[in-house]
């Protein structure tokens, strides 16, 4: 199975890519107030930002635990996020934090954060497990560490 994902030495990448990284990380700690703002503190375009900031991730060098955050949309029938549930256990990976919308024309968003520390899975493998439910309509990594 091809991965989507590598894992690559920055030393051979454009250093915008970091950049973004620092942008987003500007963002999360709210010392930016836009993202205008912290794309203009990083030295990156709004466009440079917007085109990567799904793409790239760094790691996490304050501790050995690996988190992801998945938005996910599910149809809304009964046990369906109880099968999420169930093959996110299944692949060894703890729940964190579970934040579902009232279901509106069938569907439901979701937004899980896992701790993904003694699993097995890629993220891939992970998101293309979830995607072979019946019950998942869509699934979208927003993050990983």
């Amino acid at each position: 199975m091809a991965s989507d994902y590598l894992i690559v030495s920055k030393r051979i990448l454009p250093d915008y890519l970091e950049k973004v990284i620092r942008a987003r990380d500007l963002l999360s700690a709210h010392k930016a107030a836009s993202v205008t703002e912290a794309a203009r503190m990083a030295g990156i375009s709004r466009n440079t930002y917007y085109k990567y900031r799904d793409c790239v991730y760094a790691p996490s060098e304050a501790t050995g635990v690996r988190r992801a955050n998945l938005s996910l949309v599910l149809a809304h029938q009964p046990g369906s996020l109880s099968c999420v549930l169930h093959a996110l256990s299944d692949a060894n990976m703890s729940v964190i934090t579970i934040s579902q919308s009232i279901p509106i024309a069938g569907t439901a968003s979701v937004t899980i954060s896992l701790d993904i520390t003694r699993s097995d899975f890629s993220a891939a493998e992970m998101i293309s497990h979830l995607e072979k439910l019946d019950q998942v309509i869509s699934v979208h990594l927003d993050a990983m560490e």
